[in-house]
């Protein structure tokens, strides 16, 4: 299925030039309830889903995408008010895990189990839905560090298909098609702008507006 990752400037070509991702650790997303969605007000259930989170987050990380590229919202808060880009990826469904939004905390459960514990790590406040977010999650390699951060590579598997350019970015043509080498002529490129009759980002046709 087709789904996009948001990017500021520096890191967004960063990424295309080396053909990666970033992971992110579970204890460095920006939602603190991050697999904490439960009723914790039990200590010991408290306790024990703060320990759960921190030994999920030593060996394990994930790469978090959107249903969609249009939101003024998401460019905004994960691509630098606009001036970065976003990148269009096919990814097969099977390894990707769907968040569903939430008024109210979980239920603790009976029985910890994996579907349970799906539930957990996919669920988020409902005030996140605008994200319509789906998630890679990534086992993490400590051979494969580098500096403290972790990278999972562009494959069949993760495949670019777009690089959308933000309205309110400097980057050129050419400075994707720089980034992009070989790729270029496999990967649709397109700058936005915001649309006439909604509240939504959409493509800007008039090419000659984009040099």
């Amino acid at each position: 299925m087709k789904l996009y990752h948001f990017r500021n400037k520096k890191y967004g070509l960063k990424s295309i030039k080396e053909r990666r991702l970033k992971i992110a650790r579970i204890h460095e997303l920006n939602d603190p309830f991050e697999l904490l969605g439960c009723d914790l007000s039990d200590t010991i259930m408290r306790e024990a889903f703060n320990k759960m989170k921190e030994n999920l987050s030593k060996n394990n990380g994930l790469v978090c995408f959107s249903q969609n590229w249009h939101s003024p919202v998401q460019w905004a808060h994960y691509s630098d008010n606009h001036k970065g880009i976003c990148l269009g990826f096919e990814i097969s469904e099977k390894w990707l895990l769907k968040v569903k939004y939430q008024t109210n905390r979980l239920i603790d459960p009976e029985k910890f189990d994996i579907e349970f514990m799906q539930k957990v790590i996919s669920t988020k406040f409902s005030h996140w839905k605008y994200e319509k977010e789906y998630r890679l999650f990534i086992g993490l390699d400590i051979t494969e560090e580098e500096k403290g951060l972790y990278y999972t590579d562009f494959s069949k598997n993760l495949e670019l298909k777009q690089v959308i350019v933000g309205c309110n970015s400097e980057l050129t043509r050419r400075d994707i098609k720089i980034a992009l080498g070989d790729l270029h002529k496999k990967v649709e490129v397109f700058k936005t702008r915001p649309a006439f009759k909604t509240f939504n980002i959409v493509r800007n046709r008039t090419k000659k507006l984009w040099v």
